[in-house]
C-alpha cells in the first residue's frame, strides 16, 4: 500500500528567484492583456489565471491593483527606453513602440488619475521624453516637447472597444499630426534568470 503522505520520487528543486522573475513578468504581460480587454476593474483572478499562476503569487508580487497597473506602466516605459537604445532606432520606430503600448494599455493611464500620483506620472513622462530626445535627428521640425505633446494628444484619441479600433484611431491621429510612425510592436524583454 502506498502512503499518501510520502511523496512519489524526489521533490523538484526550488527554483526560487528564477521562477519568481518569470512569474512577475508573466503577471505583468497578463495584466496588460486582461486590463486592455476588460478594463482596469477586471478581476485580478483573471490576471493570475492568464499568467498561469495562483492568486497568492500575484499578491506576493503586487500588493493591489494599483501596484500591478503601475508595474505595467513601468514595463511599458522600460520597453520604450529599450527601443530608443536599439542601434537602428529612429523616431518612427520608437513611436511605433509607444503607440503599441498606448493601444494596449489604455486602462493604465487611468491608474495615474486614480492615484492622483503626479510624481509617478512626471517620472514616467521624463523617462519617455529622455528616450525620445535621443531619437530626434538634428534639425528635426519637432522638438522633444512637441513629440511629447503629440503623444499626449494621440493617447487621448486611443479609444474603442478593441485593439484594432484603437490602433486605427491612433494611426489616424498620427497621420493628422503629420508624424510618421513605424510598425506597432512591443519590445521583447528577457527575464533575468
Amino acid at each position: 500500500m502506498i502512503d499518501p503522505t510520502e511523496p512519489e520520487g524526489p521533490r523538484p528543486a526550488n527554483q526560487g528567484r528564477r521562477v519568481a522573475a518569470r512569474n512577475r513578468a508573466a503577471l505583468i504581460a497578463a495584466a496588460r492583456e486582461v486590463f486592455a480587454e476588460q478594463g482596469l476593474e477586471a478581476p485580478l483572478s483573471a490576471v493570475a489565471r492568464r499568467a498561469g499562476v495562483g492568486q497568492g503569487s500575484l499578491y506576493r508580487h503586487f500588493a493591489d491593483r494599483v501596484a500591478l497597473a503601475s508595474a505595467v506602466l513601468d514595463e511599458n516605459v522600460r520597453q520604450i527606453e529599450e527601443a530608443a537604445a536599439e542601434p537602428d532606432a529612429s523616431l518612427a520606430s520608437v513611436l511605433g513602440v509607444i503607440t503599441w503600448h498606448l493601444t494596449r494599455s489604455t486602462a493604465f493611464v487611468d491608474t495615474l488619475r486614480i492615484r492622483g500620483d503626479d510624481a509617478l506620472a512626471h517620472a514616467l513622462a521624463g523617462r519617455v521624453s529622455g528616450a525620445l530626445s535621443g531619437c530626434l535627428p538634428p534639425g528635426h521640425r519637432l522638438s522633444t516637447g512637441d513629440v511629447m505633446l503629440a503623444v499626449a494628444m494621440v493617447s487621448g484619441a486611443v479609444t474603442g472597444p478593441t485593439v484594432a479600433v484603437r490602433e486605427r484611431r491612433a494611426l489616424a491621429a498620427w497621420s493628422l499630426l503629420g508624424v510618421e510612425v513605424g510598425p506597432l510592436r512591443p519590445v521583447e524583454t528577457a527575464v533575468e534568470e
